[in-house]
């Protein structure tokens, strides 16, 4: 199957779009705060990390095999307020992981879930995708109520599994599959 080239994906305050060279200082601000990459595999963002991400980007496109990272925009500025990404295994391409950061002054209004939410609808709707899983760490409480709210299951609590910024640490699984999301749709 050809994939659909992406454009934007929109909700009634965000869009989902490609990064772009002047979402530049946006990404590096919110990814540098230590706050924000407390659960990220990443410290010490920088403008070249990020500058090397964005034109990464420019050159895929969702659905292909391994990560591409969408820019979440408020619809009505279309600042750049985080991102999420989509990692298409590479053995099955009907499998995949979703992930999400967003800039710590726009975190507690929603926005996380209504991101994830239009994230998993562009997977099972546009994708075609069978079943979507989400990897956060055991004590980052927010990360796990936004996969809940979106309706994903905890299928699993991985006990000391990842040694992650000098400690091993605990890992929650949540996954959901695209027909348990068309069904969810039409309720």
């Amino acid at each position: 199957m050809a994939l659909p080239v992406f454009g934007r994906v929109e909700t009634p305050r965000l869009v989902l779009r490609r990064l772009r060279a002047e979402d530049l200082d946006a990404l590096v601000a919110y990814r540098g705060d230590p706050e924000v990459a407390r659960y990220q595999s990443w410290s010490d963002y920088d403008a070249q990390r990020g500058r090397q991400l964005i034109e990464m980007m420019q050159g895929r496109q969702p659905g292909e095999v391994g990560w591409f990272q969408f820019a979440i925009a408020l619809k009505d500025t279309d600042a750049l307020v985080g991102d999420c990404a989509l990692r298409v295994d590479e053995y099955d391409t009907r499998l995949g992981e979703i992930g999400f950061t967003l800039s710590r002054k726009y975190q507690g209004q929603g926005l996380g879930t209504e991101a994830v939410r239009a994230l998993l609808g562009y997977a099972f709707g546009t994708l075609r995708m069978h079943r979507v899983i989400g990897v956060t760490d055991a004590k980052n409480t927010a990360a796990a109520r936004v996969l809940e709210h979106v309706g994903m299951r905890r299928e699993g609590h991985f006990i000391e599994n990842v040694f992650f910024k000098g400690a091993w640490g605990d890992e929650f699984q949540y996954a959901l599959l695209g027909r348990e999301w068309a069904r969810a749709a039409q309720r």
